[in-house]
């Protein structure tokens, strides 16, 4: 296990969900990786905690699919499978078309304003090639129309459902070619919504979403290839 990553703690948290929360973090963001192994005592003596919170957190991250149980071998990070991405970003399209739909009706020049930065703000980081930075600009920028919606239920689920996007996203962002289409659909997307025009609004949106799709299942099918050989 050479991945990168520490336990944060926080004072108004009980030890068993810093633990959880650190962990799952670290498999959205790819820090622990499909497929690798998870072992308790190495994890318990990175974060230094004993191995109960971290049976704890395994139990919880096995509910909610980051986690497998491999008979005779324990636990590892769960794979991302086709039907899992095609799950998520059905649902995804679906509520990011009622987002737009409100956003483009009820966002503030303000808010216009900021949604122009956080399409430069990820360009600017891509000359760092941090991915995880990338990653997180790219969801400044979705967060920025979620908040216009003024829908609090609706952008409760989109936050929920943003999670689980996550390691997708990174995985997504490996391409360089991706990157650079990307810049291009926040501009679109963001002219699109600065002109309340919500029909071309949710096409780019679409288009961003299926572009995204198809970059994650080559980059899917070319790691099973690998396992292959």
């Amino acid at each position: 296990m050479t991945s990168e990553f520490s336990v944060h703690m926080d004072e108004y948290l009980p030890l068993r969900d810093v633990v959880f929360n650190t962990l799952r973090q670290a498999i959205l963001k790819g820090e622990l990786k499909p497929g690798e192994r998870l072992m308790e005592m190495a994890l318990a003596e990175r974060l230094g905690v004993s191995r109960t919170p971290i049976r704890e957190a395994m139990r919880k991250l096995e509910l909610e699919g980051l986690v497998v149980m491999i008979p005779r071998r324990g636990a590892q990070v769960a794979n991302i499978t086709e039907k899992d991405l095609n799950d998520v970003l059905e649902v995804r399209i679906a509520l990011e078309n009622m987002a737009i739909e409100k956003a483009c009706k009820r966002m503030t020049e303000e808010q216009v304003g900021k949604l122009w930065m956080a399409a430069r703000e990820f360009e600017q980081n891509m000359e760092d090639g941090n991915l995880v930075k990338l990653a997180e600009a790219d969801v400044k920028f979705h967060e920025i129309i979620y908040q216009a919606s003024g829908n609090e239920r609706l952008i409760q689920v989109l936050n929920n459902l943003r999670e689980q996007i996550y390691r997708y996203r990174v995985e997504y962002l490996k391409e360089e070619e991706t990157r650079q289409v990307l810049v291009q659909e926040h501009e679109e997307l963001y002219q699109a919504i600065r002109e309340r025009n919500v029909e071309r609004a949710q096409s780019i949106s679409f288009a961003h979403i299926e572009n995204q799709r198809k970059a994650i299942v080559r980059s899917l099918r070319a790691e099973d290839r690998k396992q292959d050989k």
